[in-house]
C-alpha cells in the first residue's frame, strides 16, 4: 500500500468514530444503507469554520479551543451577530490567539441541536481540548471586541504574573482600573478562585503576584486583592478571609461597586454600568449643565457620596441631553432643574426632599438619611382623570381611578399597563382597540389601559411593558395576570373563558426604567 494513502485513511477512520454518534439509525431504521459520504477537511467562511454532524469531531480532534455558534438562517439576531462573529475571527488570527470560532445551521443539523440542548438561537457553546460531552455556555458579549477577550481569557493567562515594581507600574499604567492579586502562596486555591473571576470580568484588567518586595511596596501583610484606580480614591482593597478564604461572589460585587466612579454621569454608554452595579438605591441630581450655576452643585454632590459608597449610587442626569424618559419617569419637567430624586430599582418606590431645595454635601447627605429613616414618605405618580376618560371604547385608567375601575365587584375589567415608547405596546394597540370595540355593548366587561411611567399604583408595581393584567368581577380584588398571545382571537377566548390563560408562549417583558440592553443580553429566536 501506498504510505501516502495512511494519513488520509487515518483521518476517515477519526471522522467516522467522531461523527459515528449523528450516524447512527433510528431505531426502526433500515441497518443496511449505505452510510453518507464523509467529507475531506472543513469549510471556512470568513474565517469561521462551517460545521456539520460530520465534521463537527474532527474540528474538537483538531482544535483545542473551539467557540461554536448555532445558529438559524432565518434568525434576525444571528444574520446581525454574523460580521461580528467574522471580525472576532480576524481579530483572533491577528494576535495569533489558539483559538476557532465555528458555527452550525442548527436547523440542518437536528442530531447536533439535539445533543447540545440547543433551544434558540443564536446559542453558543465552547469546547475545550475536543471535549464533546461537557461543552461551556458562552456568557461574553456578543460584540467582535468581546467576543475576542472572552476566548483569550480562556486560552491564555486571565491575569499578568508579576514580578517585580516596574511591571506593576507598567500595568497599572496601561489602565483607568487594575485588579492585582496579591497571594503568598500562587498554589493556593484563593488564586484559583481570583483567576476563574478574571476570566468573565472582560471589563477590568487583572495582576497578580507573589513578590515579597511588592507586598512591602503597597503596605500589605497579608493576601488581598487590590483595586487600583486613577480616579476617586485611587485604590480599594479587598482582604482575603484567612479562615473562610476567598468567596468569588463577594470579591464580584466588591470590584463592581469600587469601579464605578463616585458621581456617574447618566447617558447611553454608562447606562448599562449603572444597572449592572447592583446597588439598588440611586440618587439622582437633575442639571442643566449649559448653566454655570447648575454646575456648580456637583461639588456639594460630590463631596457627599463616600459615606455612601454600596449603598446609594450617584448619578447626574443632565435635563439638556437626550433624557426625556428619565424625567418622565420620575414625573419631572426639566424646568425644575436643579433637584434631586432618590429610586430604589427593586421596588421602584421615588423620593423627593421635603423641601425641595438646597444641594449642598449636608443637604444630600441628610436626604439619604431622611430616606432609609423612613421620615420621608414615597411619593407616587398620577396624572388628572381625563375628563373623557370612560368615552371611548379603551378607558383611559390614571392612578387616581384605577382602584374604583379595576376593583369595581360588578365589572370584569382587562387592562393594559404600557409605556409610550413601548414598541410591543405600539405593535398591540390595534388589537386592544378592536378588543374593546367588540366588546363595547357589554356592561359587564370594560377594556382598559394605564400609562405606567406617569402613573405608579399602591396595589403593585409593574415591571415591564406591556402588562396586561385581569381583574374579575366579585370580592377579593383577585388579579390573574395575561401571559400569552397578544391578539384579538387569543384576548376573545381569555374573556370568554373569564380569564382562564391560554397556552400560547409569551414574549419577555422589558424593564420599564430607561435602559440600554447590554449586547450580552441578545434575546434569542426560540426553535
Amino acid at each position: 500500500m501506498d504510505c501516502k494513502l495512511l494519513p488520509a485513511l487515518l483521518l476517515l477512520l477519526l471522522l467516522k468514530a467522531s461523527g459515528s454518534r449523528g450516524q447512527e439509525p433510528e431505531p426502526g431504521e433500515p441497518s443496511g444503507e449505505a452510510p453518507e459520504q464523509v467529507p475531506e477537511g472543513v469549510p471556512e467562511e470568513d474565517g469561521v469554520l462551517v460545521l456539520s454532524r460530520h465534521t463537527l469531531g474532527l474540528a474538537l480532534q483538531t482544535h483545542p479551543a473551539l467557540l461554536v455558534e448555532f445558529y438559524a438562517p432565518g434568525c434576525g439576531h444571528c444574520k446581525a451577530l454574523a460580521p461580528e462573529y467574522s471580525k472576532a475571527a480576524t481579530l483572533l488570527a491577528a494576535e495569533s490567539v489558539r483559538a476557532t470560532l465555528a458555527k452550525v445551521d442548527g436547523p440542518a443539523e437536528p442530531e447536533l441541536t439535539q445533543e447540545f440542548g440547543v433551544t434558540g438561537y443564536p446559542t453558543f457553546k465552547f469546547f475545550r481540548d475536543g471535549n464533546r460531552t461537557h461543552p461551556e455556555e458562552y456568557t461574553g458579549p456578543l460584540e467582535a471586541e468581546g467576543i475576542a477577550k472572552w476566548l483569550k481569557r480562556r486560552v491564555g493567562p486571565s491575569a499578568t504574573q508579576l514580578e517585580d515594581e516596574e511591571g506593576a507600574q507598567e500595568l497599572m499604567h496601561t489602565q483607568d482600573i487594575v485588579v492585582i492579586g496579591f497571594f503568598q502562596d500562587l498554589q493556593d486555591k484563593d488564586v484559583a478562585t481570583f483567576l476563574a473571576l478574571a476570566q468573565d470580568a472582560l471589563e477590568l484588567t487583572f495582576g497578580l503576584t507573589d513578590r515579597p518586595q511588592l507586598f512591602q511596596k503597597f503596605g500589605l501583610t497579608k493576601d488581598t486583592v487590590v483595586l487600583f484606580k486613577k480616579f476617586d480614591e485611587g485604590r480599594a482593597d479587598f482582604p482575603v478571609d484567612e479562615e473562610l478564604g476567598l468567596d468569588q461572589g463577594d470579591l464580584s460585587r466588591f470590584l463592581l461597586t469600587h469601579s464605578m466612579h463616585l458621581v456617574t454621569e447618566f447617558n447611553r454608554q454608562t447606562s448599562p454600568k449603572i444597572f449592572a452595579a447592583r446597588i439598588l438605591n440611586h440618587l439622582l441630581l437633575f442639571i442643566n449643565q449649559t448653566l454655570a450655576s447648575h454646575r456648580e452643585l456637583l461639588a456639594g454632590f460630590r463631596e457627599a457620596a463616600p459615606p455612601f459608597r454600596g449603598q446609594v449610587l450617584f448619578v447626574v442626569v443632565d435635563v439638556d441631553m437626550d433624557n426625556d424618559h428619565v424625567l418622565q419617569y420620575f414625573g419631572l419637567k426639566a424646568q425644575e432643574a436643579p433637584t434631586l430624586r432618590l429610586v430604589n430599582i427593586e421596588t421602584t418606590k421615588k423620593y423627593a426632599p421635603a423641601d425641595g431645595g438646597q444641594i449642598t454635601a449636608a443637604a444630600v447627605s441628610a436626604f439619604c438619611h431622611s430616606v432609609f429613616n423612613g421620615e420621608i414618605k414615597p411619593y407616587r405618580l398620577s396624572q388628572e382623570i381625563p375628563p373623557d376618560w370612560d368615552q371611548q371604547p379603551v378607558k383611559t385608567l390614571v392612578g387616581k381611578n384605577f382602584e374604583q375601575v379595576a376593583f369595581d365587584e360588578t365589572k370584569n375589567v382587562f387592562v393594559k399597563f404600557y409605556a409610550p415608547w413601548c414598541t410591543h405596546c405600539k405593535e398591540m394597540a390595534a388589537a386592544w382597540k378592536a378588543l374593546a370595540e367588540k366588546y363595547s355593548d357589554r356592561q359587564d366587561i370594560v377594556i382598559a389601559e394605564l400609562d405606567a411611567t406617569a402613573n405608579e399604583l399602591e396595589a403593585f408595581a409593574v415591571h415591564g411593558f406591556p402588562t396586561l393584567k385581569y381583574f374579575p368581577a366579585g370580592p377579593g380584588r383577585k388579579v390573574i395576570e395575561y401571559k400569552s398571545t397578544r391578539d384579538l382571537e387569543t384576548f376573545s377566548k381569555f374573556l370568554d373563558n373569564g380569564g382562564e390563560l391560554p397556552t400560547e408562549p409569551s414574549e419577555e417583558p422589558k424593564p420599564p426604567f430607561p435602559e440600554t440592553a447590554n449586547s450580552s443580553t441578545m434575546p434569542k429566536e426560540e426553535l
